[in-house]
């Protein structure tokens, strides 16, 4: 059986992709600025911010957003 292409954006991105990608892009200090959480604004990394935002759904909606509108 042939599977059409899904259209959601996310399909296949890990968490870590985007965060990583939304770092690469932004920086920690803009992206704190953008979405203000302490995982991206107090002694930021990625497997913090992963933790963090893995518990979060709010937030890890915000960070898809950003990762599809940016």
């Amino acid at each position: 059986m042939n599977q059409s292409p899904s259209n959601d954006p996310l399909h296949g991105k890990t968490l870590q992709m985007i965060v990583t990608h939304l770092v690469e892009m932004y920086g920690w200090e803009e992206l704190g600025k953008l979405i203000p959480i302490n995982c991206f604004k107090s002694n930021p990394s990625i497997n913090s911010s992963l933790k963090f935002l893995r518990k979060t759904p709010w937030a890890r909606k915000k960070v898809e957003e950003l990762y599809i509108n940016g």
